[in-house]
């Protein structure tokens, strides 16, 4: 294909192609050619111009396929264009001359059509350069038009359309002509000519004035006859061109319409030209009248939904401000043609008008108007529904009989009030919380208006008037409970009118229906009030015979809603129910039998009635309440049932006693039975006799004469394969029309309505219900339950039924025929579906045989719907067989059927069957069997004849590549080949074909997968293939084909990535953003989704470039993002928003960093783009302050978003919180640092959050006080997000300040509008939230300042304090729960940053928090302790509320447990009497449930004892919970809240008094540890541990205490035997105190230095690893508080237990110790840190230890001593390691040495050989060159020299004369560092603690010993002033030692004085030196003091 990219075409390698080949060469190289020349140069264009025309006009007379030609033309246009446009005229002559050419044969049409596509084309490009040949052109192809074939026509039609957009008004002399020729095709049988038509049309009213003038008339008939018999996209199509004809008649576009004297057509008329062809259709006036005086008038369904697209699309070019100007008179227009009797003749009519209309105003309000606009339509909506009311209420009261209305009156208001009362109803769900000014405007009276049709007399407009109340109450949660208290009033007080029971009733069920939307709920007590109503109803249903059946009918329609409130509610009522239904039926089937000798007609109507609902009221309760279905419940369901059952048999018999009276209430009986039977599992009822009834009833009802044909549309579809679907036309789902589409899609039954089953009015739906008439119901049941039951009966009978099926069809012809078989073969089908879920076999060969024929006879059917549900029965029916053969068997009838068969409908049906066999199966059989199949398929698809086989056998041959896998690949490259040669060969009008080739290649492109990447050149020919397949079907007219080639490509995208062409792909994708086919817009939603993950800078870019502008934005302004944003504003389709806002996400991920300030001006734009502004001034008058003038958000119409929707402001908010967390987890550190973002901003042009803090802050607050309380809570977590994310960034320019600190007022203002009286709960609980987080943050360290918010927490409180008493019906007692909780948790984070905030509430705040936690506590006990419960609930729930109240617990225990921890921490436990005296019910946290008369009588030390326990048992339970592994803040919060309790002393002792307590405790922190790795946690168990070891060792000391003083032993030297260990030393693990905490702290240590373990260490050098140089600052910490812990731990024992523990801790201990000192050289720099901080805990435990009383008691003493030497040689072991080149930390084994000869017994110390070890290894710590060593063992020995005699002598001997002599060498080398300096110096001080430690006989002659080796410190005079300064300091202080020593022993320092000369000479030079030096420094001084000043200044301050 690479040969094809040239300017001209390459001939040699064309020739050298074959046919097929060479025809994907020529459009591959016109691709190319149509992409060069706009770019090419000019003159090489005209250069090869001549070749190039040549070369395209021999492919013009080449025969070529629809695409080519279409491309072909577009090139030669585009070459005439860039290139030489003279010789022009030629081409045009030449084509003219094809067109005019006689030859007819099929070969040359090709030829002829793309000479008319090329005359197209090149008028279009070229325009009026020629048009001097334009009039001979149009006359040719409008005189070819007469002749044409449909292909010819459509080409012509297109052709024209482009001759008229190039020409412009040049081509004014021939629009007459071209209107005549087009008027003809647009009634054309062909509907792809239709389509072409119209859209000629479309272009021609652009100039031509009279078709919206004189014509228009004549042009809205001629459409209405179009749209007779027509396709959707005929529909489309014409509905386009009238409504633009008709908006362009309101308001004319063209200047020249003035001036050619016409005049614009009003409203009136254009609605008048609609509601006539609404009324008669496409008919003429004679013809029509004719009809009616026949009676045969009735308008197709397709006219009526053409015409009511047209006058959407009428409105819609009008435009909003339009519509806003004239909505009232375009209602009034609107409602008067819906009260046409002739639009409602039949109630299928009715239905359908009903539709029409509502479409109109849904789609027209519901996208063209903002929400301002929105609120004033629908108070016109609302008085017109009054002035309708009105006039018939004054109607009904006329006296006067002759006036008085008549039933078509109130049928014709019924109408309009349905259709009036739906869309007030969707306006108000729509907008929402924002709707809250409708309810409260007086003028309109909505409420009350709505209410008062309830009381109309037709059914239909009191329930459309329960529906509006319904999404009323949707949208405004707050007024579902007070409509239902109006509601229930109303009808306890009208229960003797029919229509007030009916119609109140039913707003009650409505309102019920609503609640399932609502979380807030309503209050538990309204369930009580509508189980009386529903009891109170059925209980009087027989005293009034006028009204039986309405109170029968409301009694159990109230019931049936009442379920839907789910199991919480419904269980309180069960019992009640169960009664009802045990009522409504009688208690046996002898009863039952005795009931039919008595009664009248009306007697068994109404008890069928009754018995129909309360089947009803029990299928609701299976739906909505499983869980309480236990046996018990359904044991006694089944009883009624029974009697259900039985009745059904009586049925016949009481439509012959009664007559029809009562056959439509039978129908509906049998309905409900067998709803309520396939919702209940077969074998619950499967032994009763009901079983066999209830089967030959479905039989009947399947098969017999009574059943109706039932709407196809609900039957057949969810029993096909949802792929197959798409043969019979675009899927409902696709269409923006879907709601008036489906009109067609039905049979005479009509569309569903609501007052075909009023128990719909309860099910949760967004939209109002449509069920169908009951009969039609009635068959979908029917089919259903056969599906149900047919699985669990005996095989014989299963044969016998199917071959009853087959009989019975036999027996039947013509429509009745078809009728039951799609009934039969339904039911079949769902037998399958069913056997196929439940992997049950069908049965022997004797089942299987009828089931094939029947399923095989529908294959064959007429009915295309019919054969998709026969294909997908046969596949189903072969994988519940499983049979190879019988799968071989099934392929091979299909063959052989399709080798004979020549008519299509046999072929077709086959066909799809041999394709959905391989849906179930996969590779069903051998490669051999797919070579077959695939080679069959592709012969039918090669069927030019007929284009309906074709299109089926490529969509089997699309599911077989599917689902054939890997054996398919074989056959790609032919497939590749086929798809191609029909893409560029079938016409355009046959689109179904092109729709199936689409599926093909989506499915090739599938299979092949990543192999697309490939680089070979057969992978590259097939990626070629695939290109130019998409290729071919982006340039398709058809939109599906179009969407599938979109598809296709992003599937490519994402296997070979690199091989699409985002910058031709892009620009395509957004120009269909706006397209009028809902299918593309998710295509290409869905393919951008897809592009913006991987590509979103390059999507975005691309879609920039774009030039053109889409209809509703402009992308150069917004960019493709706020493109994507007014897309999602204007889409209703939840997929396709739900892709938008994915794609919105998908691009933000990827360059919201880079692109900061687009994105957040974007979402400002949208957040600030409503129709009104926002009122924030929430103060009133007299309590102004600053946070009212803060911001005004007011309508910002300088943006380029107008009128967005709540919901769209919602996910722009949204998108603010991700672009914060974006820039936290991926961006740069300066986005939340300002300094550094201001610094970066002065040396690069980069963007930084913490820069637009301030727009942050106002979106934000502009979310926080819209009207919509969504929007509210989406502002307020905003909010909540930037105080969490900013609070501790400093502002640089005012140090000390926070950069939040300027913005406390917004905060305020943002705050205050959450806690007015009619906040929701849910806004509230959240400003909670953000208020606490705003004071805990620090911002606003200023108490006057934080007032403000505090006020607001404050007001809360007091909300809170009023206690559930307090009544408050609006919503849910759950709700209340979740508003209190929320105060108090807010309270709770405030508690412990801000203790004077809280100090004066702090009485109350403590109780209530006390209250909660134990509601909390009660809430989490198990279901077992359930009866031990408070009947009434808690202090803040109630009990029937439990279940909704316990999430919002379980969300808000944590911080006030923390919170009330330490409120019981400042007070000690003392109790302190100052209970608020405004408490509604006594808050009685202690009582635990009991009643407080109970609790009153506690002391305080009970209660303190409660309190404690509470926390205690709320936080070891959660602590132990599996399920807190993510609540980290909540495992922190019982930490610090045991921590907080454990500081006090009494509860210190009470967990040190109960040993089980803290064994527990213990064991749960142990827990804690293994399975949380966070550093925070660890250390605060360790803390929590050492705290608990503490109250341990207190009661322990306390105990010893007691003895002593108890047995007077406090004289006595042995201590008595407390602690654990007692007198036999044992522990016992799970029981002992000592031995948890030894595991815990065991576990810690080896987890951090695994080299203690033996086993982890793997052997004796396994330690070699160094693993304590990598350890990290909390790893450090970690092992420094088990250390100290472990030290702690003997003074818990007994001597004998300290002697069981000792050698674990000694061992522990000397590891630890081991591990810090002995590191392999080079060890890491991290060491130091490690070593200094762990060291000294590690010494200090050591020091413990050894200083323990246990060392000296009597009974341990001596082991102690023995385990104690044992440690001692294993720490001098330390320095003789087996570490390779070790590096000793000696400083602190000389330390550990220390401690031992310090603090151990002299027993332990002075044993041999240790003690002369110890001396050794001073003498080698003297010998080190490290002066740091040498210091520190001077230090240490001076300490040893200082202490015992017994252990200081033998080590002053061995060591004396060691220092001795290291001092006497220091003369011969002097010090050179600060270093040595100090470890000479200690060596002076340890020698000098030597002399003082002697006796004092044998001092002098140490003295005589010290003095000389202080002189030989000194220098001489010369050598001091050249001495280094460390030098001369030894100088300084050796002088000063000898001033000081000299005198003190001045006999011995004169006796050497006099003995050595030569010393005293140096010591004299020395001194006399030190004076001169002396007396100089305060000569320097004294002159300087002259002219100093008199202040001086400090400079030390030190």
């Amino acid at each position: 294909m690479e040969r094809a990219h040239s300017l001209l075409l390459n001939e040699e390698a064309c020739s050298q192609l074959g046919e097929h080949q060479r025809a994907e060469f020529v459009f591959e190289w016109l691709r190319f050619l149509k992409k060069l020349l706009p770019a090419a140069d000019r003159a090489d264009v005209k250069k090869n111009q001549k070749c190039l025309v040549e070369q395209l006009t021999g492919i013009l007379i080449g025969s070529p396929g629809p695409p080519t030609r279409w491309l072909l033309a577009h090139c030669l246009a585009l070459l005439y264009r860039v290139g030489d446009s003279l010789t022009s005229s030629h081409t045009v002559d030449r084509c003219n001359d094809i067109i005019r050419s006689k030859d007819d044969s099929p070969s040359y049409l090709p030829t002829r059509l793309a000479a008319i596509a090329c005359l197209g084309a090149l008028y279009e490009q070229l325009g009026r350069l020629l048009v001097n040949t334009f009039k001979e052109t149009l006359a040719n192809l409008l005189k070819a038009i007469k002749s044409a074939e449909s292909q010819g026509r459509y080409e012509i039609m297109l052709s024209v359309e482009k001759i008229l957009r190039g020409l412009g008004v040049s081509a004014v002399p021939c629009h007459r002509d071209i209107y005549k020729a087009t008027r003809a095709c647009l009634t054309d049988r062909s509907m792809a000519v239709r389509c072409a038509a119209a859209k000629c049309l479309l272009e021609l009213q652009r100039e031509a004035v009279f078709l919206w003038t004189s014509e228009l008339e004549n042009v809205a008939t001629l459409c209405f006859r179009a749209f007779e018999s027509s396709n959707y996209d005929v529909r489309v199509a014409i509905s386009k061109l009238l409504g633009t004809l008709l908006a362009t008649a309101v308001e004319p576009k063209q200047p020249t319409a003035h001036r050619q004297g016409s005049r614009r057509s009003s409203l009136e008329e254009v609605m008048d030209l609609l509601t006539g062809g609404f009324l008669r259709g496409g008919a003429g006036f004679l013809r029509a009248s004719g009809d009616k005086l026949k009676g045969t008038s009735s308008v197709s369904k397709d006219i009526r939904i053409g015409i009511t697209q047209s006058c959407v699309v009428f409105v819609s070019c009008l435009g909003g401000v339009w519509l806003e100007a004239n909505f009232s008179a375009l209602l009034v227009l609107l409602m008067e043609l819906v009260s046409q009797t002739r639009a409602t003749q039949t109630p299928a009519d009715a239905v359908c008008c009903r539709r029409c209309i509502s479409f109109i105003l849904r789609a027209t309000l519901g996208s063209l108007l903002g929400e301002k606009a929105q609120i004033a339509a629908a108070k016109e909506i609302c008085l017109a529904i009054g002035k309708q009311k009105r006039a018939v209420d004054a109607a009904m009261c006329d006296g006067n009989v002759e006036t008085r209305v008549t039933t078509t009156d109130v049928a014709a208001s019924q109408h309009v009030l349905v259709c009036a009362l739906l869309e007030l109803g969707s306006l108000v769900q729509g907008l929402a919380s924002t709707a809250a000014s409708l309810l409260t405007d007086t003028s309109t009276a909505l409420l009350d208006t709505v209410i008062s049709v309830l009381l109309h007399p037709s059914v239909s407009a009191r329930l459309a008037a329960a529906w509006c109340l319904r999404c009323v109450a949707v949208a405004l949660p707050s007024q579902g409970a007070v409509l239902l208290d109006r509601c229930a009033e109303r009808l306890n007080a009208l229960k003797s009118c029919p229509e007030a029971v009916a119609g109140y009733s039913s707003a009650i069920a409505a309102l019920l229906g609503a609640v399932q939307h609502c979380p807030l709920g309503i209050p538990h007590t309204k369930g009580n009030v509508v189980m009386g109503l529903a009891e109170d109803l059925l209980r009087s249903a027989t005293q009034n015979s006028r009204i039986s059946i309405q109170r029968t009918q409301a009694g159990w329609l109230l019931l049936s809603s009442l379920n839907t409130l789910g199991p919480a509610v419904v269980e309180h009522h069960l019992p009640r129910m169960l009664v009802l239904w045990r009522c409504a039926f009688p208690p046996s089937i002898r009863d039952l039998d005795m009931e039919l000798r008595r009664g009248d007609h009306f007697t068994w109507q109404v008890t069928l009635e009754g018995r129909a609902g309360a089947l009803c009221a029990m299928k609701s309760l299976v739906i909505h309440c499983r869980d309480l279905l236990t046996d018990d419940v359904i044991g006694r369901l089944l009883t009624p049932l029974a009697c259900a059952v039985a009745l059904l048999t009586k049925v016949p018999t009481l439509i012959k006693s009664y007559g029809n009276l009562i056959k439509n209430t039978s129908v509906v009986f049998r309905l409900r039975v067998y709803e309520i039977l396939a919702l209940l599992p077969p074998k619950t009822y499967e032994g009763e006799k009901s079983f066999g009834i209830v089967l030959k009833q479905l039989v009947t009802d399947i098969t017999g004469p009574e059943n109706v044909v039932c709407s196809e549309l609900t039957l057949l579809p969810p029993l096909c394969h949802s792929d197959d679907l798409a043969l019979l036309g675009p899927a409902l789902q696709d269409m923006d029309q879907h709601y008036i589409e489906e009109q067609l899609q039905g049979s005479s039954v009509g569309g569903g309505t609501l007052e075909y089953d009023t128990f719909t009015i309860c099910v949760k739906c967004q939209d109002v219900p449509a069920p169908l008439p009951p009969p039609a119901a009635l068959t979908t049941a029917a089919i259903q339950l056969f599906g149900v039951i047919f699985p669990h009966i005996i095989v014989p009978l299963r044969t016998q039924i199917l071959e009853q099926f087959t009989e019975s069809l036999k027996q039947l012809k013509g429509v009745r025929q078809q009728t039951v078989q799609t009934h039969v073969t339904a039911a079949l089908c769902s037998v399958l579906k069913h056997l196929g879920s439940s992997r049950v076999g069908l049965g022997p060969e004797e089942v299987r045989k009828p089931a094939l024929g029947l399923l095989v006879g529908a294959l064959e059917s007429s009915n295309p719907l019919l054969r998709c549900m026969a294909a997908e029965g046969l596949s189903r029916l072969v994988q519940v067989v499983n049979d190879p053969a019988f799968t071989v068997s099934m392929t091979l009838v299909s063959f052989d059927k399709l080798k004979t068969a020549r008519d299509a409908v046999t072929r077709t049906g086959h066909a799809l069957a041999l394709g959905s066999l391989y849906r179930y199966v996969g590779g069903i059989s051998s490669p051999q069997h797919l070579s077959a199949c695939v080679g069959i398929l592709f012969t039918l698809s090669q069927d030019s004849t007929s284009p309906e086989v074709q299109r089926w056998a490529l969509h089997s041959l699309s599911m077989v590549i599917d689902h054939a896998g890997p054996l398919y690949h074989g056959h790609v490259e032919a497939s590749f080949t086929l798809v191609l040669r029909l893409l560029l060969s079938i016409p355009p009008t046959h689109v179904e074909v092109h729709q199936s080739l689409g599926r093909c290649l989506n499915a090739l492109v599938t299979t092949l997968g990543p192999d697309l990447q490939g680089e070979g050149q057969s992978v590259s020919a097939l990626r070629t293939s695939c290109l130019v397949g998409c290729a071919v079907m982006q340039d398709s007219p058809d939109c599906l084909v179009e969407a599938q080639a979109i598809s296709c490509l992003q599937q490519l995208h994402m296997f070979a990535p690199r091989h699409v062409n985002l910058a031709s792909l892009v620009p395509s994708l957004c120009v269909n953003l706006c397209s009028s086919y809902l299918s593309l817009r998710r295509a290409v939603v869905a393919c951008l989704r897809q592009l913006a993950q991987k590509e979103a800078l390059e999507v975005s870019e691309h879609a920039v470039a774009l030039v053109k502008e889409l209809p509703h934005v402009t992308i150069k302004e917004v960019g493709l993002e706020g493109a994507l944003f007014s897309l999602l504003d204007r889409e209703s389709d939840p997929r396709l928003c739900q892709d938008i806002q994915e794609t919105l996400v998908h691009m933000m991920s990827s360059i919201a960093t880079g692109k900061l300030a687009h994105w957040l001006k974007l979402c400002k734009d949208v957040l600030s783009a409503s129709a009104g502004g926002c009122d924030t001034n929430q103060e009133e008058e007299g309590e102004r302050d600053d946070d009212a003038s803060v911001f005004h958000t007011t309508s910002e119409s300088s943006g380029p978003f107008t009128n967005l929707r709540w919901s769209t402001r919602v996910f722009a908010v949204e998108c603010v919180c991700r672009i914060i967390a974006l820039c936290e987890s991926h961006g740069h550190p300066a986005h939340f640092d300002m300094a550094l973002a201001q610094e970066h901003r002065l040396h690069e042009s980069t963007d930084f959050l913490v820069l637009h803090l301030a727009a942050l802050i106002r979106m934000a607050f502009m979310a926080a006080t819209d009207h919509s309380d969504k929007l509210r809570l989406s502002g307020l977590q905003t909010l909540l997000v930037i105080i969490r994310k900013f609070a501790a960034i400093p502002e640089p320019e005012f140090p000390g300040h926070v950069i939040l600190e300027q913005y406390q007022a917004n905060v305020g203002a943002a705050l205050r509008p959450a806690f007015t009286a009619d906040a929701p709960p849910d806004v509230t609980a959240k400003a909670c939230q953000v208020c606490s987080a705003w004071i805990a943050s620090g911002v606003v360290s200023d108490l006057r300042d934080l007032r403000r918010v505090h006020q607001l927490l404050a007001s809360s409180l007091v909300k809170v304090q009023a206690g559930k008493e307090v009544p408050s019906q609006l919503y849910n007692e759950g709700t209340s729960t979740m508003e209190t909780l929320a105060v108090l948790k807010a309270w709770a984070e405030v508690r412990p940053g801000l203790l004077t905030l809280v100090q004066t509430d702090l009485a109350t705040l403590s109780r209530l928090w006390l209250a909660a936690l134990q509601d909390y506590v009660l809430l989490t006990l198990p279901q077992d302790y359930s009866a031990q419960l408070p009947a009434t609930g808690g202090t803040f729930y109630t009990a029937e509320t439990a279940e909704q109240a316990r999430p919002h617990y379980c969300s808000s225990w944590a911080p006030i447990l923390h919170a009330t921890a330490l409120w019981l921490n400042s007070t000690g436990f003392i109790m302190v009497d100052d209970s608020p005296a405004n408490l509604s019910r006594p808050v009685t946290p202690t009582s635990m449930g009991q009643s407080t008369s109970l609790a009153s009588v506690k002391s305080p030390e009970d209660i303190s004892s409660d309190r404690l326990h509470l926390i205690l048992g709320i936080s070891v339970e959660f602590l132990c919970s599996p399920h807190s592994h993510d609540q980290m803040e909540n495992i922190s919060s019982c930490l610090q809240a045991l921590q907080a309790l454990l500081e006090v002393s009494w509860p210190r002792s009470k967990v040190g008094n109960d040993q089980v307590l803290s064994v527990e405790l213990l064991s749960v922190l142990h827990r804690l540890i293994v399975t949380r790795e966070a550093p925070g946690v660890q250390l605060a168990v360790l803390e929590l541990v050492r705290q608990v070891v503490c109250a341990a060792q207190e009661h322990v000391k306390e105990k010893r205490h007691s003895a002593e003083v108890d047995d007077g032993a406090a004289e006595k030297e042995t201590v008595p035997e407390f602690g654990e260990g007692r007198d036999t030393g044992g522990l016992v693990p799970g029981r002992s105190l000592v031995f948890g905490a030894l595991e815990l702290c065991l576990c810690v240590l080896v987890r951090k230095l695994p080299q203690l373990s033996p086993k982890l260490a793997g052997s004796p050098s396994g330690g070699q690893g160094g693993s304590s140089l990598s350890l990290s600052d909390s790893d450090c910490r970690q092992v420094a508080a088990a250390l100290a812990i472990l030290s702690d731990l003997p003074s818990i024992c007994s001597p004998d237990g300290s002697v069981s523990i000792l050698p674990t801790l000694m061992y522990l201990l000397m590891g630890v110790l081991r591990e810090l000192v002995q590191q392999p050289c080079g060890g890491g720099a991290g060491g130091g840190e490690a070593l200094g901080l762990v060291v000294p805990a590690a010494l200090q435990a050591l020091r413990a230890v050894l200083s323990s009383p246990m060392s000296r008691s009597e009974k341990s003493r001596g082991a102690w001593a023995h385990l104690l030497r044992c440690a001692l040689n294993t720490l001098l072991d330390f320095w003789d390691s087996g570490t390779p080149n070790p590096v000793v930390d000696e400083v602190s084994l000389l330390t550990a040495l220390t401690i031992f000869l310090l603090t151990a017994s002299p027993e332990v110390t002075t044993a041999q050989p240790l003690q002369t070890r110890c001396i050794d290894k001073f003498k080698a710590s003297l010998e080190s060159k490290d002066p740091v060593v040498s210091r520190r063992s001077y230090q240490l020995m001076m300490s040893v020299f200082q202490s015992k005699t017994g252990v200081a002598v033998p080590f002053i001997q061995g060591l004396g004369s060691c220092v001795v002599g290291h001092l006497q060498g220091v003369e011969r080398r002097r010090p050179q560092s600060s270093k040595e300096l100090q470890a000479i110096q200690d060596g002076v001080r340890a020698l000098e603690s030597l002399v003082f430690a002697a006796d004092e006989m044998h001092r002098p002659q140490l003295v005589a010993i010290l003095l000389p080796i202080l002189i030989s410190f000194l220098l001489d005079e010369n050598a001091l002033s050249s001495a280094p300064a460390p030098a001369r300091t030894l100088h300084e202080s050796a002088l000063q030692d000898l001033m000081r020593i000299g005198p003190q022993h001045s006999s011995v320092f004169k006796a050497l004085m006099a003995s050595s000369p030569h010393m005293k000479a140096r010591l004299e030079a020395a001194v006399k030196g030190n004076q001169e030096s002396v007396n100089a420094k305060a000569t320097q001084l004294q002159v300087p003091s002259k002219t100093s000043p008199s202040i001086q200044l400090k400079t030390n301050f030190l």
